[in-house]
């Protein structure tokens, strides 16, 4: 019972990191790119973190003939990652409001990919509460890191494509409740299939590096100045020891 009021929690919380645009969009030029380099590193940190110093251990902890399966599954969470984002035709590889990639229709496309997404985030969590309220915790936490950035792209394409402030914010919330749909699916399944956490904690390793190296550290290298290299290191470093921290309270 505790667990699922963390999960419904944790993925509300998350669902309404969808409002972050609404507090940066104002920003433009080298403010905007500062600030959004500087989440995503954090972001990076915090992803990669989460899998190395919270989800492998708590992998290896358990059933050790599960290990060559959890291998597998962590690459294919990898691939399923990949899969997504070719099957939406969408890549968060642009984060400003003038992108030239990302034409009005787009804007469109874009929620559908989001809503897969955010329902791909609620799953995640869920899977990590079943396997205890810390890694939930930080699953959660790694989670709300990476999605701040994209939401704040999201909703700057939504204004691009034509859609009223009012509106792009709605939307976006909308999409970003479908984690709520992810979570109680999980919890609704755990009943009949009780080892569930088992499978689901490698997806949920197997999808955080693909979006860190995949995702977030191509964008990082789009800044080449060594002031901004710096700063993306220490993000990145930020994020670690944020995870870190994290398992030394447990």
């Amino acid at each position: 019972m505790t667990s699922s009021i963390y999960t419904i929690g944790s993925v509300l919380l998350v669902s309404f990191v969808s409002l972050a645009g609404i507090f940066v969009i104002g920003l433009r030029g080298r403010a905007f790119s500062t600030l959004l380099s500087t989440m995503l590193s954090f972001a990076v940190g915090g992803l990669l973190g989460d899998v190395f110093i919270h989800i492998l251990p708590e992998m290896m902890e358990g059933d050790g003939a599960f290990l060559p399966a959890a291998s597998l599954i962590i690459l294919g969470g990898i691939l399923l990652s990949f899969l997504l984002e070719k099957v939406i035709h969408w890549h968060h590889h642009c984060h400003t409001v003038d992108c030239p990639d990302h034409p009005r229709p787009l804007g469109m496309i874009s929620l559908v990919g989001d809503a897969a997404h955010n329902l791909t985030d609620g799953i995640l969590i869920a899977g990590s509460y079943l396997v205890d309220v810390p890694t939930g915790i930080a699953t959660t936490i790694a989670v709300i890191l990476h999605e701040i950035p994209q939401e704040i792209g999201d909703y700057a394409i939504l204004l691009h494509s034509g859609y009223t402030r009012g509106r792009a914010i709605s939307l976006n919330l909308v999409t970003a409740l479908t984690a709520v749909i992810g979570a109680v699916l999980v919890l609704a399944l755990r009943g009949p299939l009780p080892d569930l956490e088992k499978y689901l904690l490698p997806l949920v390793a197997g999808n955080f590096l693909y979006i860190a190296i995949a995702d977030l550290l191509p964008e990082l290298h789009k800044q080449t100045r060594a002031a901004h290299s710096a700063l993306q290191f220490l993000g990145v470093l930020a994020g670690i020891a944020l995870m870190f921290s994290l398992r030394v309270l447990e």
